[in-house]
């Protein structure tokens, strides 16, 4: 098999347990364990790993190898804000159809009726991956993608009410609303809204 369809592999397996909650911060990833479960050797699991180090999702400790590092509300200010300025930028060079009009608001749909966090966090997500998906600038999309990915370790660990996302979830229709009138500045002030609740409420959760 080919060393890049390795790398993939070991990646969606990692990626897997970091939606599934089951990658803990602060874990050390076992490398030996990894290659059995996966059955691949241990150099495309290095390579993949590295590959996470540069997006940040994971650090290479010495004496310790990989974990999933701690978080701080320095990280995640500056997270949700660059998450927040990279998705601006997504929807203002984006066109949408009626089409994507109508997905976004089957999502919205969808995100009213997910009564847990982590199906709450999903359905979330997705709406913002549609939200950005006609956006022709395929590396900003990758950061993204990487972003979101540490993005995931702060709303797993504190975000245990699933009604908290109900403000923010109802700034969507909005957002739809503002995309369907072509009123993009609207639609950016909003979506940055959106993104600001959320950290808000993990600075207080952080810093208690």
């Amino acid at each position: 098999m080919q060393p890049q369809i390795l790398r993939n592999q070991v990646k969606s397996h990692l990626l897997g347990q970091i939606q599934r909650g089951e990658l803990k911060v602060g874990k050390t990833i076992n490398l030996a364990l990894l290659a059995r479960t996966i059955g691949v050797s241990v150099t495309p699991i290095r390579e993949a790993l590295s590959q996470l180090e540069q997006s940040r999702v994971i650090s290479a400790v010495p004496n310790r190898g990989f974990i999933v590092p701690q978080l701080s509300r320095q990280e995640a200010k500056n997270l949700y804000e660059t998450i927040a300025q990279l998705e601006i930028t997504a929807v203002e060079s984006s066109v949408y159809t009626e089409y994507d009009i109508e997905a976004l608001r089957n999502q919205q749909l969808l995100l009213q009726q997910s009564h847990t966090p982590m199906r709450r966090l999903e359905a979330r997500l997705f709406f913002h991956q549609l939200l950005v998906r006609n956006c022709p600038n395929s590396v900003l999309l990758q950061i993204l993608d990487d972003l979101k990915t540490r993005l995931r370790f702060y709303e797993q660990m504190h975000v245990r009410d699933a009604s908290f996302y109900e403000n923010v979830d109802n700034q969507n229709e909005a957002i739809i609303r503002a995309i369907e009138e072509n009123n993009v500045p609207t639609a950016a002030l909003i979506l940055k809204m959106n993104w600001m609740v959320v950290l808000e409420y993990l600075e207080k959760q952080l810093a208690a």
